[in-house]
């Protein structure tokens, strides 16, 4: 499957009703993908590869989010 396909199935999936588990494994998910797009953004400078990971970035930071809790000391 190509990257943008699983990036929009990625997006598309639903985080509700997780397991811890299942959010780590999301979590890494979505760094794979975003650092598989960045590669292909730095020969390309497309501007709609940047929004992608811009989206799989703020999926990713809330899934990170509920992993560590609210606390801002939490690692």
């Amino acid at each position: 499957m190509d990257i943008l396909e699983e990036a929009a199935v990625f997006e598309k999936a639903k985080m509700s009703h997780m397991s811890t588990s299942d959010r780590v494994v999301a979590s890494r998910e979505a760094k794979r993908l975003i650092l598989a797009i960045n590669e292909i953004y730095k020969k390309t400078k497309d501007s709609h590869l940047m929004d992608v990971m811009k989206r799989l970035t703020a999926k990713k930071k809330k899934i990170e989010l509920r992993l560590r809790g609210r606390n801002p000391l939490a690692i």
